[in-house]
């Protein structure tokens, strides 16, 4: 049998987000591999509790978990707020269900979050008529991010939902008192306040069945809001210069120690990673470099390397708006409902979140997660949800 573990590390990428839905981009994933759904249920009551903090750092901790375990191999990955999606190849599942069952033990004692996890063979999905079609979307030179579609993922996150456990899906419990290697994952800059007013967490979904039809509605979406604003709305990054704020002690010091503790325990890892925040302060501070931390240089790239853009059969973009941007993106997309091609979901903050994983420093590798305060995408999907649930 042929090898496929290479099968994403030889996409070619692209880098102009205007293009997301091109199906030119996308490649059929090989037949072996697996769709992983990492999510957390009970997310809604967690974020109720004003806990969506804990919420983002659970689901970046199910990506750095599985990266950490598949340092080998290149994984596609998607952040999705209260959860995750991973494809990975059949060699490393045993690793990456070990380092996933970790994680959840993880959540559920260190964070009180329960977390489901489970995988779906890309050959299964396909005996359901759908498929997962995979692209390479490039932030910067070294760093990507997946982009599905097809309507395998979604499908595959469906089939771990149902499961009752008969359908072998879901990863069955082991009793294990092993915690994960979540190296390089941690939450110390500010929460990223809007400068123009609003942070908005938006959902777009087609409806078309048929993937060029879909394909076409997206880029209508995009098309639409650009005219609709007059501009660019890839242009809202909502992180910037202006509104980067490192503080010492961060607010992120105990979600980041609690997650990252190892086996060397709490405390210790408390001690490691204020020592090691105090430092970055005094760099970020004054603009200084050692170590390999460039504080400016680390900067510029954090804002190139934010994932405020994705797609995986569903355009997900937290943007930085105006009222008025808003008023025009809730109009643009109430008349693409009304037209029977889309359902939406949009949540407002006056903020967004920032999780960061650090592959190295050097290297200028890393990947930073964004999502909107006070219940970002996963409010938004409960908006979505109703409207996929009724007639346009």
């Amino acid at each position: 049998m042929q090898d496929t573990g290479d099968f994403y590390a030889t996409l070619t990428s692209f880098a102009d987000f205007a293009s997301v839905s091109e199906l030119r981009h996308y490649t059929s994933a090989p037949a072996d591999w697996l769709v992983v759904i990492a999510d957390i249920k009970g997310s809604t009551a967690a974020i109720g509790e004003g806990r969506y903090k804990d919420v983002n750092m659970v689901g970046a901790a199910c990506i750095t978990a599985v990266l950490n375990v598949t340092k080998d191999l290149d994984i596609p990955f998607v952040f999705g707020g209260d959860g995750a999606t991973m494809l990975v190849p059949p060699a490393v599942l045993p690793a990456v269900r070990d380092a996933l069952l970790k994680t959840k033990r993880l959540a559920l004692s260190g964070f009180g979050l329960r977390l489901r996890v489970g995988a779906v063979p890309v050959s299964a999905v396909r005996q359901t008529g759908l498929d997962v079609l995979v692209a390479k979307f490039q932030l910067s030179p070294g760093n990507h991010l997946a982009m599905f579609t097809g309507g395998g993922v979604a499908q595959a996150d469906g089939l771990i939902k149902g499961d009752d456990g008969s359908q072998g899906y879901l990863f069955a419990d082991v009793e294990t008192d092993a915690a994960p290697d979540l190296e390089g994952l941690s939450c110390r800059w500010e929460p990223l306040k809007a400068r123009r007013g609003v942070m908005l967490s938006m959902l777009v979904h087609a409806l078309a069945e048929d993937r060029q039809a879909a394909s076409a509605t997206y880029a209508r979406v995009l098309s639409d809001l650009t005219l609709g604003l007059g501009y660019d709305p890839q242009q809202n990054k909502p992180v910037t210069a202006e509104n980067m704020r490192f503080r010492w002690p961060p607010r992120g010091l105990h979600a980041e120690a609690l997650a990252t503790r190892g086996e060397g325990g709490y405390w210790r890892k408390l001690a490691f990673v204020s020592w090691q925040s105090l430092i970055q302060w005094v760099l970020e501070r004054f603009d200084k470099e050692a170590g390999g931390y460039n504080a400016p240089v680390y900067r510029q790239e954090l804002r190139d390397n934010s994932d405020y853009r994705r797609f995986d059969d569903t355009l997900r973009l937290v943007l930085d708006c105006t009222d008025r941007d808003v008023a025009v993106i809730e109009r643009v997309l109430t008349s693409l409902r009304r037209e029977g091609l889309i359902a939406f979901g949009l949540h407002q903050a006056d903020s967004a979140l920032m999780t960061c994983l650090v592959f190295s420093l050097t290297d200028s590798e890393h990947i930073h997660f964004i999502d909107g305060a006070d219940g970002g995408f996963a409010v938004a999907a409960k908006q979505l949800k109703q409207q996929l649930a009724a007639p346009p």
